[in-house]
């Protein structure tokens, strides 16, 4: 790979409801394919929405912001295209004939990634158990907690809040949560 390509954002079309499997399916490829630096994050966008249940208790549940897609921030290599255009759920890459365009950075942030907080880097985070974090966005936003698990395959962490006068665990993206 040459030192002046620079990994960009690109949107992949998933089979309905195969955006995680998906995620987790280029991410181990990458792994043991050794690709960290072709491939560095691969993103399905959620938010946190509230819901009201039948018995009138407020539940907060992820939901998909752009169902049937994944956003992967990569550089574009016959092997690196290969890995994704081959992953088992991906229909191709969203520009005209399946040939992959690159997102702008404008585009980018308004799709709700975080350009900053690639803290998240390689499958990597600099997040640990027992780290106190504070909530970046979603009903939770500015609550402190603490971090119980961290699930790398997932992207996700259980945070400890105290919520409903108890401490009570909620899974979260790791992009939605800083270290205090």
């Amino acid at each position: 790979m040459s030192e002046l390509q620079e990994a960009k954002w690109y949107v992949v079309h998933t089979y309905s409801g195969h955006e995680n499997k998906v995620k987790a399916t280029i991410e181990k490829a990458v792994k043991t394919r050794g690709m960290e630096e072709c491939i560095t994050q691969v993103v399905v966008p959620t938010e946190d929405v509230v819901e009201t249940t039948k018995t009138g208790k407020e539940k907060t549940r992820q939901r998909k912001v752009y169902p049937s897609y994944v956003l992967i921030k990569m550089v574009i290599t016959d092997e690196s295209w290969y890995i994704v255009r081959n992953t088992k759920g991906v229909t191709g890459f969203v520009g005209p004939g399946s040939k992959p365009v690159p997102l702008s950075d404008d585009e980018v942030i308004a799709m709700g990634i975080d350009l900053e907080s690639t803290k998240v880097v390689n499958g990597e985070t600099d997040l640990e158990v027992g780290d106190n974090v504070q909530i970046k966005k979603g009903p939770f936003s500015g609550k402190i907690g603490t971090i119980e698990k961290i699930n790398m395959e997932n992207r996700t962490a259980t945070v400890s809040l105290d919520a409903f006068n108890k401490k009570t665990p909620f899974e979260m993206d790791i992009e939605s949560i800083e270290r205090i």
